[in-house]
């Protein structure tokens, strides 16, 4: 990939234009589809070392986003070898520097903030309004000229009041309420009080345009995003915890130690980490001791992969986790907790 960034640096030094490409396309580049830690440390190693940098970072933009490509101001020369090294060797500890990078969790960041705007114009009639917003199962609809001029926003709270106290009318603007905005740069966190207070929040994109509209709806959509995989993990590790301490001894437990832990003591199965669980019950005495029947080398193998998984999901992996991943978490959860209730009956 070294060589297409090298073409890139070349273009820009020349002053001649590089297409813009999406996240997404950007990442497949490189083999990948997701920004999980270490592929993000891999391409900023090879951004850094071809002497370019994307805007924005990619890293913080939302996926299907547009980015561009600009020279570094003070290019920055390494070892070129890195770059001949795989995604999955982690090639993130080649730089020996923190590479900045944008902290915040901006509300651009939302697919809703980056789709474009349904609106209707101030001479429009309430009749159409009305259409638009049943046709789309619309909560608001913004008021304006342009895409970038904003008149004010249209919502069934604004019809329904006005029509209620007798006024008539046959016009938009007639009915309209002033709008609320929010710039594209801002923290999802300042922007959540207004969503929930107004029920929705435009969002004003670098341009100047209208880029999207971000809603109750769609906040509660992102937060079930995040913290699913988060809560089917906890759910899991409970699950694993209650079947090693009914079936294994304080001893038994610290004998799957890892040996780079040091004197790390361990009294119960709270002090374990994920991958102590997995070497417990590799050994194949130690899984004789939970008296199930089902193939060791599957369910280790199972566990692993949900190890891997919760890293990414620790890691806060901006794309989250792809339905696969989240599919095969739901279902090991409920395997889990099938092997407690069969475990249970045992011991009844």
């Amino acid at each position: 990939m070294s060589e297409r960034l090298d073409v890139i640096a070349k273009e820009l030094k020349a002053n001649r234009r590089v297409d813009p490409v999406t996240v997404r396309s950007f990442l497949g580049w490189f083999g990948v589809q997701r920004r999980r830690a270490s592929i993000v440390s891999y391409i900023r190693a090879e951004l850094l070392l071809a002497g370019v940098k994307t805007v924005p970072d990619f890293e913080g933009a939302w996926i299907d986003s547009e980015i561009t490509f600009e020279l570094r101001k003070k290019e920055k020369k390494e070892d070129r070898s890195v770059s001949d090294e795989k995604v999955e060797q982690g090639p993130a500890e080649t730089l020996d520097s923190w590479i900045d990078k944008d902290p915040t969790y901006r509300i651009s960041k939302l697919e809703a903030a980056n789709q474009k705007v349904v609106s209707i114009s101030p001479d429009g009639t309430i009749a159409q309004a009305i259409t638009i917003m049943m046709t789309h199962d619309f909560t608001q609809l913004p008021v304006m000229t342009s895409e970038r001029d904003v008149k004010g926003i249209l919502n069934w709270r604004s019809i329904g009041s006005r029509m209620a106290l007798g006024a008539t009318a046959d016009l938009v603007r007639n009915l309209m309420e002033s709008h609320n905005e929010i710039s594209h740069d801002a923290s999802i966190f300042s922007a959540i009080s207004t969503i929930v207070a107004k029920d929705y929040v435009l969002i004003r994109g670098s341009d100047n345009k209208i880029n999207g509209i971000v809603t109750v709806s769609d906040l509660a959509i992102q937060f079930q995003t995040l913290t699913e995989p988060f809560l089917l993990l906890s759910e899991i590790e409970n699950l694993i915890r209650n079947l090693l301490e009914s079936n294994f001894t304080k001893e038994e437990l610290a004998s799957a130690r890892d040996p780079a832990a040091g004197g790390r003591v361990i009294d119960s199965v709270a002090d374990m980490t994920f991958g102590e669980y997995i070497r417990l019950l590799q050994s194949p005495e130690k899984w004789k001791q939970i008296k199930l029947s089902i193939d060791r080398d599957i369910f280790c193998k199972d566990l692993d992969r949900v190890r891997e998984i919760r890293n990414g999901v620790t890691h806060f992996d901006p794309d989250g986790i792809s339905e696969e991943e989240l599919g095969f978490l739901r279902e090991f959860a409920n395997f889990l907790k099938e092997l407690q209730k069969i475990s249970n009956r045992k011991k009844s």
